[in-house]
């Protein structure tokens, strides 16, 4: 078994904490778990899981992510709502990355909703 750790920052391995999530084999059950399973995607370049879990109505047609980021981590700072029993809720974070040695901040509070049972992420304001 590998026990590397999750890039969400959980702590946990990621084949315990995002992995199951990312091959399809459960789902997030809060919109917390939603936003880290998607920088985890990020850092792992899986686009596929990226577009499966965007709103439908704000998804692109595709998604070409920069081999040159490097994620650094992920820090969240609150969460409102977004829980099992919720329909919408909000995560605030910041997650941290290097495009050529330059250091970036990505800032923001980020909308998710249930779409047929399932969280999905619909945009978010960049601070």
């Amino acid at each position: 078994m590998n026990h590397e750790p999750c890039p969400c920052g959980s702590g946990k391995a990621y084949e315990t904490c995002c992995g199951p999530y990312h091959a399809g084999e459960a789902l997030p059950e809060t919109a917390e778990q939603l936003m880290r399973s998607r920088y985890s995607a990020f850092v792992r370049g899986d686009a596929d899981y990226l577009l499966a879990t965007w709103h439908s109505s704000t998804r692109p047609a595709s998604l070409d992510l920069d081999a040159r980021v490097k994620w650094l981590g992920l820090k969240v700072h609150a969460a409102t709502a977004g829980g099992p029993g919720d329909e919408s809720g909000t995560v605030s974070f910041v997650a941290r990355h290097k495009i050529g040695g330059r250091a970036y901040r990505l800032e923001e509070t980020s909308r998710f909703v249930r779409e047929a049972g399932r969280w999905v992420y619909v945009d978010g304001d960049v601070s």
